[in-house]
């Protein structure tokens, strides 16, 4: 029971200082930040709660703690605090552990004592606080004494940082005329260091610039006028210069300033005034209406809506000759002229100009002084002015058989100026084309100048001028419409070229045509068309007229046994006769032809045998002409094709002896050589001539005495050509005659045919005979070259080698 009791007392004994540096932790640290020490004091209160029912197990030790604090920006490395275990004797037996935030960077513990010190300087504004965790451990047996604590380093806040405003730049702007103490802006600064550690972060606003208009709050910092009614137009811009310092404005402080942009924003506090009391402006007589006599603008100190006003006139005369109307860009009155002026009615026109604002604020101004006035006074300049027309236009009527000369209608005009000139009339050429009309000069009388026709022309629009006979010949023009009336003058006609037909078998009663008329006249109660036939002695036992009362009228048969054997077609004359005064009639001869009709009664032929008949050709006859057209039509298409065909093949051909073609160190025109052998046949080196040209035909070559002649002379020597030479006369004239026949005859080839030469042999003393190789062989002139056996020349003085000599 004793040992208990002791057990009981040494437990309560060491667990007193670890209570004691908990509460020492918490009376250093504000707010009790360091407080979260976990799980050793509830550790011990727990056991000690144990202890009672327990009292066999050993209560673990504690934590012995010392001030945990550091300053910011402190560059020197001192100890902060100690961490120590109650059962640390002094022998250095325990071994002290950190970690955690910071640890081995910014702190370091000494393992024996448990001291804790800074390794660098620390910025709290980077990092306020560092959590770290701590061991005790017992060297010889390398076992914790105490279990792992976590304990937190507070860094101590200093006057390290200047304040900064926010939302820089400040703009604002007040209505002029604000009454003292009128808001105008709030600015707000911060300062990085700790506000609940000092005054480091307590800051204070002034003013450095802008007073007196200006004031600050303090510790707000907003901005307040100063100052009573700031005129805009005086000064429409301010600065303001506020200062922030902390330390509460103290000395050691920090502090930063910012600039504050104050505009005035205008309001109606100014009312339109005119320069002038008297406005002079002048404007021609001749001036058109709409025209711009002049401008007055009333100045306004104001700006925008507030300068916006009406100007407006006072007409004493009441002429309402001119109006006055505003720009809205430039805020001016622009004076119209409204009518037309006359300077030999009026001279001049006196009037009063009023301007008045738009938006009016009685808070600054009375009313009346938002209106001014001003007095205009408009002179009528004289003008020399063309004649005027007592109407602006003439419109007149005559008829189209009015007689040459006859009076149409008379124009006038006058001079409106003083003077009065004499005035002279004449018709613009260029709007009467025709030249119906014409014009007595001096009164302006118009008459008829040439007959006239409603048909051609049922209108005519005359340009008369009026021009001053003195001083600056002014004229005017005015135009006459003249409207031609007509009268009956045209015979009515048939409206087209009617070919009717008759069905065989057609009953009596039965409608064959539908006839109507056309006029060119335009009565004034319309046309009305009478249809008949002519007048006979008989009646016209085949057809009659039936008038239908609406312009149109009808071929009616009288009898039904029509038939193309009795007769083929009938000729029947149609009078028309129109309604004028007096009444006009035609007569027109139609062709009536007998058809032979389907059932359904149309013509099979539909109209064409009737166009035949009438013109005197069998139907017959008409078929074989197209027959004819049709069949030249198509032996046309078969010789086109069988041209192109022909074209094609030719064309064909061509290309391969494009193909074929020799180069062009050969010769087109190759000499056949022969020799004999010993058998007693010749050796023909000519190969088969190419054909390059298709002949269209078999040409019969008639050859002509001369040359039969050359060719048997030239077989006969063959046997001796070694002795033949270009110099040799028969020779001669039978290569120029293949010559001029090949150049004359446009369906020989280009050539002959080609010859392939090679070496008689390694030994022969005669050499290759190939022209092809003859312009590179030079010949000695005095080498002899034949032998006994028969010499062989070769061809290149023919084809244009060298110029060497030749040996035989």
């Amino acid at each position: 029971m004793g040992c208990a009791e002791e057990m009981l007392g040494w437990s309560v004994k060491m667990s007193t200082p670890s209570v004691l540096a908990v509460v020492t932790v918490f009376s250093m640290i504000p707010g009790g930040v360091l407080s979260d020490m976990r799980g050793t004091q509830g550790l011990e209160t727990q056991q000690m709660a144990q202890g009672s029912t327990h009292l066999h197990r050993r209560l673990k030790r504690g934590w012995i703690w010392k001030q945990l604090f550091v300053q910011e920006e402190d560059p020197t490395p001192r100890v902060i605090g100690q961490l120590k275990s109650d059962s640390d004797r002094g022998e250095f037996s325990i071994k002290y552990i950190l970690s955690g935030e910071g640890a081995g960077d910014a702190f370091e513990i000494d393992e024996y004592s448990g001291e804790i010190r800074t390794l660098k300087k620390l910025d709290r504004e980077e990092k306020a606080f560092y959590v770290l965790q701590a061991q005790a451990i017992n060297r010889g047996s390398n076992e914790p004494e105490e279990p792992q604590s976590e304990f937190i380093i507070k860094v101590q806040d200093i006057n390290d940082n200047v304040p900064q405003f926010q939302d820089e730049p400040y703009v604002s702007s007040i209505p002029e005329m604000s009454p003292i103490g009128t808001t105008v802006a709030q600015v707000t600064a911060t300062d990085a260091d700790d506000p609940m550690f000092g005054n480091n972060a307590k800051l204070i606003y002034s003013i450095l610039q802008g007073e007196p208009y200006f004031s600050v709050e303090p510790k707000t910092g907003i901005i307040v006028t100063s100052w009573p009614n700031m005129d805009r137009e005086a000064r429409e811009q301010y600065l303001v210069v506020v200062q922030v310092t902390d330390m509460l404005g103290l000395s050691g402080g920090y502090s930063s300033s910012t600039t504050v942009t104050v505009s005035l924003t205008d309001v109606n506090d100014n009312g339109p005034i005119f320069q002038h009391h008297l406005y002079t402006f002048a404007v021609p007589e001749n001036a058109a209406v709409g025209t711009t006599v002049g401008r007055i603008a009333a100045e306004d100190g104001d700006i925008g809506v507030n300068a916006r006003m009406t100007y407006s006139l006072e007409d004493l005369e009441e002429s309402s000759t001119f109006i006055i109307q505003t720009d809205p860009v430039t805020q001016e009155g622009v004076v119209l002229l409204a009518k037309p002026l006359d300077y030999e009615t009026k001279r001049r026109f006196v009037m009063a100009a009023e301007a008045v604002n738009e938006k009016v604020d009685t808070r600054y101004l009375p009313l009346e002084e938002f209106t001014d006035r001003t007095t205009l006074k408009i002179v009528v300049d004289d003008v020399d002015e063309p004649p005027v027309f007592l109407t602006p236009l003439y419109r007149w009527k005559v008829a189209e058989n009015a007689a040459v000369g006859s009076e149409v209608g008379s124009v006038s005009a006058r001079d409106t100026d003083t003077v009065n000139n004499p005035i002279r009339y004449s018709i613009d050429k260029r709007s009467e084309i025709t030249k119906a009309f014409k014009i007595d000069p001096n009164n302006g009388t118009i008459t008829v100048a040439k007959t006239l026709d409603r048909e051609t022309a049922d209108w005519h629009n005359v340009t008369v001028t009026a021009q001053e006979t003195t001083q600056n010949h002014l004229s005017s023009s005015v135009v006459v419409f003249i409207k031609v009336l007509d009268i009956n003058d045209n015979v009515p006609r048939l409206a087209r070229d009617y070919q009717p037909y008759i069905c065989e078998g057609t009953q009596a009663g039965e409608l064959i045509q539908l006839l109507s008329a056309v006029d060119p006249d335009d009565p004034a109660e319309g046309h009305h068309f009478y249809f008949s036939m002519v007048p006979e002695k008989h009646i016209n036992p085949n057809f009659t007229i039936r008038d239908n009362q609406d312009n149109t009228a009808g071929i009616v048969a009288r009898r039904s046994t029509f038939t193309r054997k009795d007769r083929t077609q009938y000729l029947l004359p149609v009078v028309v006769t129109d309604n004028g005064s007096p009444a006009l009639s035609s007569t027109s001869t139609l062709t009536v032809s007998v058809c032979s009709c389907y059932p359904a009664g149309h013509c099979p032929t539909g109209g064409v045998e009737a166009l035949a008949l009438s013109m005197g050709v069998s139907l017959q006859t008409l078929l074989g002409l197209l027959v004819f057209l049709v069949v030249l039509t198509v032996l046309s298409i078969l010789m086109l094709m069988v041209r192109r065909h022909r074209q094609k093949q030719q064309e064909g051909l061509e290309v391969e002896v494009k193909e074929l073609e020799l180069p062009e160190t050969v010769s087109q025109k190759v000499l056949c050589y022969g020799e004999p052998r010993q058998g007693g046949e010749d050796l023909d080196f000519c190969q088969p001539v190419v054909p390059l040209r298709p002949h269209p035909r078999m040409r019969e070559r008639r050859l002509r005495r001369e040359d039969i002649r050359a060719s048997i002379r030239m077989s006969l020597l063959r046997e001796e050509s070694h002795i033949i030479g270009p110099e040799d006369e028969v020779f001669r004239q039978f290569i120029l005659d293949r010559l001029a026949e090949a150049d004359q005859d446009p369906y020989v080839p280009p050539f002959d045919c080609l010859r392939t030469y090679a070496y008689e042999g390694s030994g022969s003393p005669t050499g290759s005979l190939s022209s092809l190789e003859s312009s590179t062989v030079e010949l000695e002139p005095d080498q002899p070259v034949c032998t006994q056996r028969p010499c062989l020349v070769r061809l290149t003085p023919w084809y244009g080698g060298g110029e060497e000599d030749t040996i035989f």
